[in-house]
């Protein structure tokens, strides 16, 4: 029963419930196949070393039969000759060969049956095996995911907690100001004669527009002088 505690065990096995608790998901899950796999030698081993000891149980039986009915062939020939003591000792014969025959046959029974068990077992744990190594990629595909996802989120975590971002806005108000106090440098180094001319034009133009202003009232700029 051992051997098969052993592989139940291994069929109950939660690849799962041993990535939860791993340290590097990846290489447990690797280890843990190379484990199943070498375990799966071992129960293989051990199947056939049952099956050997079935037919050999089973040889044994069979060898231990043949006498048996040899010798009751004999005894069957001692009667049929009127030999009854040489039938007796045939019987005698006979009856150890059985017993012993009958004592193999009960080994092989239930050998046969263990072995069938085992055969079971053995088929489960393959399923298993299989099921698990069709998981393998996907898991470590899964928990690579999970790391790179963990990285990016501690590196933007890294950057809020040196408020790198805070100071990339200040820096852009740096140049925002610098930006609007060349603006105005720019402004005064346009106040130049020639934007004093400028000026004076605006003002003769604007003279002009109200001399026009004035002629259409009636009325002049042009002093009158008073009838006596």
């Amino acid at each position: 029963m051992g051997l098969l505690d052993r592989v139940s065990t291994l069929i109950r096995a939660n690849v799962n419930d041993l990535v939860s608790r791993a340290e590097d998901p990846e290489k447990v899950i690797r280890q843990l196949i190379l484990d199943m796999d070498n375990q799966l030698v071992q129960v293989k081993t051990q199947v056939a070393a049952a099956i050997a000891d079935e037919r050999l149980l089973q040889q044994r039986y069979e060898d231990n039969q043949k006498h048996a009915d040899e010798w009751q062939q004999k005894a069957e020939l001692a009667v049929q000759k009127g030999d009854d003591e040489l039938a007796k000792e045939a019987l005698t014969r006979r009856r150890s060969f059985q017993e012993t025959a009958d004592g193999f046959k009960e080994q092989y029974t239930e050998q046969h049956a263990q072995v069938e068990q085992l055969k079971e077992a053995l088929t489960q744990l393959e399923a298993k095996i299989t099921e698990a190594k069709t998981k393998q990629d996907l898991l470590i595909a899964r928990s690579r995911r999970a790391k790179t996802e963990t990285n990016i989120r501690q590196t933007l975590s890294g950057v809020d907690s040196n408020n790198a971002l805070g100071e990339f806005g200040r820096m852009e108000e740096r140049v925002q100001e610098q930006e609007a106090r060349a603006k105005a440098y720019g402004e005064l180094d346009q106040d130049t004669l020639e934007t004093r001319f400028r000026h004076l034009e605006q003002d003769d133009q604007v003279s002009k527009e109200l001399e026009e202003l004035k002629a259409k009232a009636g009325r002049s700029s042009t002093p009158t002088t008073p009838t006596p």
